[in-house]
C-alpha cells in the first residue's frame, strides 16, 4: 500500500493515537481436530472433559474479572459476571451435552452450539447483537481448555506504540491491554456499546470499531493513526495530519475549571469506581470526582471493609484532588449489584425492591453507620464541612460531599440526616476529628424528581443519575435489549424529569449535578447547560471534550435550546432540535 488512506468506522474512545500496526489473531483461529466417527466417541468421557473445561473457563473468567476491576473499575468488570452466567446457561449446556450424547466430541459440540447462539445474537438489533462478542469470549475459553491451547498472544506485553488491529476484540482481550503501550485499537467488526469498546474507553485507549473489510488490507508494520472522535483510521498519515492529530490531542486536556462563553461556571468532574481510576481522572483534567462509587470496597471479598479501610480509601481520593470536591456515594447495592456476604433479599423484581438508601436505613444500618463514621472523619482532612461543625481539619485535601442513592421519599432523607447527626455526636464524644460534609441525594426515581424542591430544601445538592432515571421513568431495564429503544435519556419525559429537578432547586442554595452517561456526551453539553445543571460528571476519557464544549456554549442560547427540547413530544423531535443523527 502506498500513500495515505483513510478508513471509516465507529469512533469509540474520543482520543487520537499514532503507532505501528500489529494484527492480533484470537483463539477463534484454533484448528479443531477432524471429527471422528460418532460410534468411536465415549459420551461419558466427553461430558467429563466438557465439565472440566467449564471449571477451567470459570476460573479464568474470575481472574479476568478481578484484573478488570483493579484496572478499570467494578462497573466495567461486571461484564464477566455475565460471562460466568453463560457457562451455566441451561439452554447452552443442554445443547452441548445433547450433541455429546449423539457422538460429538466436546470441542466440536462447543464450537457448533456456540456458533448457533452467536448467530442468533447477531441477528438481533442494537446492543443485543454486540453481546455475541461475550459469547465468543466464553467459547474461546472453553476451546482453549478442551484443546489444551495457550492464549493466542500476551496482550499485556505489547511493544510501546502499538496500534492493535483485529477482526474483533473480546472483553477479556481488551482488559489485558496496557494503555501506556497501546496507541490505538481498530477492529473489523464491533460496535460502540460492546463490552470491549466500553473497557477500551475506561482505559482511555483511542479506538475505532466496525471499520469493515478494508481494514484487513492494512499490513503489520504500517504506521496508523486512530482518530476515535472522527471515527477514522488513517494508514500512513502525512505529516500534517499526524502533527495536527497529536497537537489536537495534547490541546484537548483542559486542566483548569471552565465557564461558558458568557461566564457561567460549570464543574466537569469524573466518575470513579476504584482507586486505579484516580490518576487517569487527574491526567484528563477532571475538576474532582462527581461520583465515587464505594461498592468497589465491598466486592471480591468475604466480609465488609472496616471503618479504617473506608476512611483511607476516601482520604486517598481527597488527597488526589487537593483543590477540588470529591462526591462519595454511600453503599449502593441491591438491584443488579449483588454482594454475597451481605445476604441481600431475594425479590421477584429487585430493581423495585430494597436497594440503596432503603437497605442502609434498615437491614444494613450498622454498615451505614460505619461508613458514615469513615466519611465524617475523612471530611476533616480537607476543607469540607460547614464551618462550625468542623473538628480538626488540616486542609491538605479536597472538599468532601456525600450523597445518598435511590432516594424516593423525603422521610428517607430526614432519616439519613438524623443518622449523620447521631454519628457526628458520637465522634464528638470520642474526641475524634470530624466534619459534616456537604450532603446530597441521587435523583434516580420519578418520585425524587417530583419532590426535588423538598429534597433541595433539606440538602446541599442533588445529583441526577440519568441511567437509572431513564429506566424508571420509561419502565425499561437498561440491560434488556428488547426495550433498548425505550431506555433513552433524550425522551421528553426524561428531559422533563431533569428540568423538574433543576427548577425544584432554584429557590434553594442547593446545586444540581449529573453523573449518568448522558453527562459525558459533548453533543449534549449545551442542552444540559440549558437545563440548569451546575456540574457534570463522567468517565474521565470524555472530560476534555466536554470542557472544551462548555467554553463554546452561550448559557442564554442553551436555555432556549432546552426549552425547545422540552416542548417536544417524541425523542425523534428532540434529536431533530439538537441536530443529532438517528
Amino acid at each position: 500500500m502506498t500513500g495515505s488512506r483513510t478508513l471509516t468506522g465507529i469512533g469509540s474512545t474520543p482520543r487520537t493515537g499514532v503507532g505501528t500496526a500489529r494484527w492480533y489473531r484470537s483463539a477463534a483461529d484454533l484448528a479443531l481436530p477432524e471429527r471422528p466417527d460418532p460410534a468411536t466417541v465415549d459420551p461419558e468421557t466427553e461430558r467429563d472433559r466438557f465439565a472440566s473445561a467449564r471449571e477451567a473457563a470459570r476460573e479464568g473468567i474470575r481472574r479476568a474479572r478481578d484484573r478488570a476491576a483493579e484496572r478499570v473499575g467494578e462497573e466495567e468488570a461486571a461484564v464477566f459476571d455475565a460471562h460466568e452466567a453463560f457457562l451455566d446457561d441451561p439452554g447452552l449446556v443442554d445443547d452441548v451435552e445433547g450433541d455429546i450424547d449423539d457422538g460429538t466430541p466436546a470441542e466440536h459440540a462447543v464450537d457448533d452450539r456456540f456458533a448457533d447462539a452467536i448467530e442468533r445474537f447477531e441477528g438481533m438489533d442494537g446492543r443485543m447483537a454486540e453481546r455475541a462478542d461475550d459469547l465468543r469470549d466464553v467459547r474461546d475459553r472453553l476451546l482453549r481448555a478442551l484443546l489444551d491451547a495457550p492464549a493466542a498472544a500476551d496482550l499485556s506485553a505489547l511493544p510501546a506504540g502499538t496500534v492493535l488491529l483485529a477482526d474483533r476484540l473480546t472483553p477479556s482481550d481488551t482488559a489485558e491491554l496496557d494503555p501506556s503501550a497501546v496507541a490505538g485499537i481498530a477492529t473489523v467488526a464491533g460496535g460502540r456499546t460492546s463490552h470491549a469498546a466500553i473497557i477500551a474507553r475506561s482505559l482511555s485507549i483511542p479506538a475505532v470499531v466496525g471499520v469493515g473489510e478494508p481494514l484487513r488490507e492494512v499490513p503489520d508494520g504500517a504506521e496508523v493513526l486512530v482518530d476515535g472522535e472522527a471515527g477514522e483510521v488513517v494508514v500512513d498519515p502525512d505529516e500534517d495530519r499526524r502533527s495536527a492529530a497529536l497537537a489536537g490531542e495534547e490541546a484537548s486536556v483542559v486542566p483548569e475549571p471552565v465557564s461558558t462563553a458568557d461566564g457561567r461556571p460549570i464543574e466537569v468532574a469524573a466518575n470513579v469506581g476504584s482507586a486505579a481510576e484516580l490518576p487517569p481522572a487527574i491526567d484528563r483534567g477532571a475538576d474532582g470526582v462527581g461520583l465515587f462509587r464505594t461498592e468497589f470496597l465491598f466486592l471480591d471479598r468475604e466480609s465488609p471493609p472496616d471503618e479504617t479501610e473506608q476512611y483511607e480509601a476516601v482520604v486517598a481520593a481527597l488527597e488526589a484532588f487537593p483543590k477540588d470536591r470529591i462526591v462519595v456515594r454511600t453503599l449502593d447495592v441491591g438491584g443488579d449489584k449483588r454482594v454475597p456476604y451481605l445476604d441481600l433479599p431475594e425479590e421477584p423484581n429487585p430493581f423495585l425492591g430494597r436497594r440503596g438508601i432503603r437497605l442502609s436505613l434498615e437491614e444494613h444500618a450498622d454498615l451505614f453507620e460505619t461508613q458514615l463514621r469513615a466519611l465524617l472523619r475523612a471530611a476533616a482532612r480537607g476543607g469540607g464541612g460547614d464551618g462550625d461543625r468542623d473538628r480538626g481539619g488540616d486542609g491538605d485535601a479536597g472538599d468532601l460531599a456525600v450523597m445518598f442513592p435511590m432516594v424516593s421519599r423525603v422521610e428517607e432523607v430526614d432519616a439519613a440526616l438524623d443518622r449523620v447527626e447521631s454519628v457526628a455526636a458520637d465522634l464528638a464524644d470520642e474526641g475524634a476529628a470530624y466534619a459534616v460534609p456537604e450532603l446530597g441525594a441521587m435523583i434516580e426515581t420519578p418520585a425524587a424528581s417530583y419532590m426535588a424542591d423538598a429534597l433541595a430544601g433539606r440538602l446541599d445538592f442533588l445529583s441526577v443519575g440519568t441511567n437509572d432515571l431513564a429506566g424508571y421513568v420509561m419502565a425499561a431495564d437498561r440491560e434488556n435489549d428488547g426495550v433498548a429503544d425505550y431506555h433513552d435519556p433524550l425522551h421528553p419525559a426524561v428531559l422533563r424529569a431533569i428540568d423538574r429537578t433543576t427548577r425544584g432547586a432554584e429557590e434553594t442554595d442547593a446545586w444540581v449535578g449529573m453523573c449518568g452517561e448522558m453527562a459525558g456526551d459533548p453533543a449534549l453539553t449545551e442542552l444540559l447547560v440549558g437545563l440548569g445543571l451546575d456540574e457534570l460528571s463522567m468517565s474521565a476519557v470524555t472530560v476534555p471534550a466536554v470542557k472544551t464544549r462548555v467554553r463554546e456554549v452561550d448559557a442564554a442560547a442553551a436555555r432556549d435550546l432546552a426549552e425547545a427540547a422540552l416542548a417536544c413530544e417524541t425523542r425523534a423531535e428532540v434529536r431533530d432540535v439538537l441536530s443529532l443523527d438517528g
